[in-house]
């Protein structure tokens, strides 16, 4: 734990360093809310189209979702939060065009959570 998603949308798709952004996202959570290395598990999904606002601009879009244990204080999920945001556009290459990002953290019941891992 935590698991994290990233939603991207297709335009993103040739210049988004995934795997680097992982590796971030994975580092910043055993940073800032001490989260144990091997507990992190990001998954991207691309997504063909993002609709944001009224008008007719076209945004890329990035959504990040985290699901962690009960027990972090508020602080230390707003730093995630703004790390994450800040560390986005390192990976995005060097012209993405207009990017909107969203982070949400939220907790996961400790009771009802299963892992497993197979095969070697």
């Amino acid at each position: 734990m935590p698991l994290i998603t990233v939603d991207y949308t297709d335009r993103l798709a040739d210049c988004f360093d995934r795997r680097g952004f992982g590796l971030a996202l994975n580092r910043l959570a055993v940073k800032l809310i001490d989260a144990k290395p091997e507990g992190c598990k990001t998954r991207f999904r691309r997504t063909e189209e993002a609709v944001i606002g009224a008008d007719a601009e076209t945004f890329a879009l990035v959504a990040i979702d985290f699901e962690i244990f009960p027990g972090r204080n508020p602080q230390a999920k707003a730093a995630l939060a703004e790390a994450v945001l800040a560390a986005l556009p390192e990976y995005l290459g060097a012209d993405p065009g207009a990017v909107q990002a969203t982070v949400s953290i939220a907790e996961t019941d400790r009771e009802s959570y299963r892992s497993a891992a197979f095969g070697g």
